[in-house]
């Protein structure tokens, strides 16, 4: 059965690149401020019984946000965390930053971070993952960072990466063919697929049957795939919009919903911001889609290069 993951991207720092920004948060984003927003979503998703919380270094102060939650709520030790590594968070607090991650895969910046990341969680940490590995990315080729790696998993922290870009498949394949000491170093994968962008889906169905947890971000398409900004869309939005109808759900609900539906996918994140974007995503759980309705939606996916290139072009704010 598939679960349901909050991601806190969208919550732990004030800038990103999710549709709708302005509306979703505080006018004024400041550090307590956002503090306040990501304690009550995490709230609400562990009302909704979301155990899965998934933060990074480079989401601001997601990490911290999440700690603090923690430890507020000291009788609760059934949840797992994942965070991420890989990327390092310039945008000193700032939406108009001209950059505001830097990516770097080197053994240098996976030891500042696992200290960072350690700082916060603590053995609360169940999950660390390469943040953002392409096909060219030295982590997979990096035996000393391997090395570590696999030093950290004897620690009993699972070993993960997450993947982005046209060329997702062919990094998860990349990946399941590291090993350390004959064994595989990877558990996990956290990549992006929704139903504009399905073509890693045959590598996670791979990494699925090796025993990899498969996590799916971006499941609503950083806003798209919602009500409020489906008719935004150059794509024709008129079947997803037919079969929220069909079913009396909300167009988020549906989408996540056929992300849940398929047969390699462990955990679906909701990167919600607000109480009713999770209570809204979370109606997913209970909305089962026929296979007609999967069909019809599968007209919708586009080339991974023209997903990929309009993403691109979504503005920080």
């Amino acid at each position: 059965m598939v679960a349901f993951g909050l991601g806190l991207a969208a919550v732990g720092r004030p800038g990103y690149i999710n549709l709708g920004r302005a509306e979703d948060l505080p006018a004024d984003r400041t550090v307590e401020a956002m503090r306040s927003r990501a304690h009550a979503v995490l709230d609400a998703a562990y009302a909704a019984g979301i155990r899965y919380f998934d933060a990074a270094r480079s989401y601001g102060r997601a990490e911290e946000f999440l700690a603090g939650w923690l430890r507020s709520h000291p009788d609760i030790d059934d949840v797992a965390v994942g965070s991420k590594w890989g990327y390092t968070y310039t945008a000193d607090w700032r939406t108009d930053a001209p950059v505001h991650e830097v990516k770097d895969h080197s053994v240098a910046v996976f030891t500042r971070q696992i200290g960072e990341t350690r700082a916060l969680l603590g053995d609360r940490l169940n999950l660390y993952q390469i943040h953002s590995v392409t096909p060219d990315s030295p982590a997979l080729t990096d035996q000393g960072l391997h090395r570590r790696l696999a030093a950290l998993a004897a620690q009993g922290v699972r070993i993960g990466l997450s993947t982005s870009g046209p060329r997702q498949a062919e990094a998860i394949r990349a990946a399941l063919r590291v090993t350390v000491g004959g064994s595989r170093l990877f558990e996990a994968v956290q990549a992006t697929y929704n139903v504009l962008e399905t073509s890693a889906a045959p590598a996670l169905a791979e990494a699925h049957e090796a025993g990899w947890t498969v996590v799916v971000k971006e499941a609503l398409a950083n806003g798209r795939l919602t009500d409020a900004h489906l008719a935004e869309q150059p794509q024709d939005d008129s079947v997803l919009a037919a079969v929220a109808v069909k079913a009396s759900a909300t167009v988020d609900a549906v989408a996540l919903a056929a992300v849940a539906a398929q047969p390699w996918a462990d955990v679906v994140l909701s990167g919600a911001a607000t109480v009713a974007q999770l209570e809204s995503n979370v109606a997913a759980s209970r909305l089962h889609l026929a296979a007609d309705q999967l069909e019809q939606l599968s007209v919708l996916a586009l080339p991974a290069s023209e997903y990929w290139a309009q993403r691109s072009r979504m503005a920080w704010a």
